[in-house]
């Protein structure tokens, strides 16, 4: 067989495309926060995961273009080597510092966060356990380790129990999870989880991509729950509420330190560049100096939560901005969000098998700097396309 011959299968994207219907790969003219624009029409954004609106703050761009005039427009290397900036060791500091933890580590981007913590830590005879509805990006550093992943029914501490009990007790075990779901908005229960842990001996390590400047004050879910010293380790990106591109783990100075000389895709990769590093810098200021963004965004995450429920939609689990719009069916899911489009409203169509059989949805965040009227003109585009299409 041709390698190639599963290439040659693959049409299924390209009948949608054929067809007007093609959800992804939207290649957008313009973006302005709360708006997109896409050939020279607008669009309220509803799928980005720009919680505070800070991608377009002055403050934030004024700081990139200034690292960009001192340092240039990339490092050119791997910070293990000639690409390692005082701005990078600065973040470590100030992040470490902001999530409660001894040392940080900062990354190219967030996949290569768990790619490279994951690997490193966990090695032959260990055990890596993941929530079933854990990141992509989680799975994939369980499968490039070298020790035996398990998984364990969605939130479900009795399941998880049930398969640490089985493990033997003098082998290494690494639970993760996520701190907020990026797809039902719902979060892990770590206050429940932390105990679990330390019952069978296992480390946890909490993926707060979408919990850092959402939950807890700003300061993530472990916050939230106050147990920021029984997670061990904590990880999130700067692609989301830091209005940059990286990310970085937190956790003992002893684990960061070995992390630090064995993740592969630390060692092997070129440092984010300075615009990146300066951009997510001024991001944590705003975040520690104005707290009244994260309290605005939760107030809209329950605006838009009652207003869909009211609406007759179904939202799930959802208990913050991230809130999902559950159709079940995966060309329904593409059909609504074609027309959702149309009537100028930006969501995102997560299909199986990003999300579990039968939960194809319709995935809306929203932002700290929406409007109430773009908020308002949302529920009446939803309304509307709901009714036309028999979902409501």
């Amino acid at each position: 067989m041709d390698l190639f011959d599963k290439c040659y299968k693959f049409t299924e994207a390209k009948q949608a495309i054929a067809a007007g219907i093609y959800p992804y790969f939207v290649p957008l003219t313009g973006n302005e926060g709360t708006e997109a624009v896409f050939r020279g029409k607008r669009l309220i954004m509803c799928g980005s995961n720009n919680y505070l609106g800070l991608t377009v703050d002055p403050r934030v761009r004024q700081a990139a273009i200034e690292a960009i005039e001192r340092f240039g427009t990339s490092c050119t290397g791997s910070r293990f080597l000639n690409g390692n900036l005082e701005f990078h060791e600065q973040l470590e500091h100030e992040l470490a510092e902001y999530v409660g933890k001894e040392a940080a580590l900062v990354f190219s981007t967030g996949m290569q966060v768990n790619l490279g913590t994951i690997s490193a830590l966990v090695g032959r005879g260990d055990y890596v356990i993941l929530d079933k509805e854990d990141h992509a990006s989680i799975v994939d550093g369980a499968l490039l380790s070298f020790g035996e992943t398990k998984r364990f029914a969605h939130n479900d501490l009795d399941d998880l129990e049930r398969l640490l009990k089985r493990l033997p007790a003098d082998r290494g075990k690494l639970v993760v999870v996520d701190g907020v779901f990026s797809m039902g908005g719902d979060l892990a229960p770590l206050d429940e989880l932390v105990p679990l842990c330390k019952k069978y001996g296992a480390r946890l390590m909490v993926d707060d991509a979408h919990g850092l400047g959402v939950t807890g004050g700003g300061r993530g879910t472990a916050w939230q729950f106050g147990v920021t010293e029984g997670v061990d380790l904590i990880m999130s990106t700067f692609s989301k509420s830091f209005a940059s591109l990286g990310g970085f783990v937190a956790g003992d100075e002893a684990v960061i330190h070995y992390i630090k000389h064995h993740a592969r895709s630390l060692l092997f990769s070129a440092s984010i560049p300075p615009a990146n590093a300066a951009a997510a810098l001024a991001a944590l200021k705003i975040m520690r100096e104005e707290p009244e963004r994260v309290a605005r965004l939760n107030q809209i995450g329950d605006y838009m939560r009652a207003g869909f429920k009211r609406l007759g939609f179904n939202t799930g689990k959802s208990v913050t901005p991230i809130i999902p719009i559950i159709i079940g069916d995966r060309m329904r899911t593409v059909m609504i969000w074609h027309v959702l489009f149309e009537a100028g409203v930006f969501v995102n169509p997560v299909l199986t098998p990003a999300v579990p059989e039968g939960m194809d949805l319709l995935r809306t965040s929203y932002m700290a700097t929406h409007t109430y009227d773009q908020l308002d003109k949302v529920l009446a585009v939803f309304e509307q396309v709901g009714k036309q299409v028999g979902l409501i």
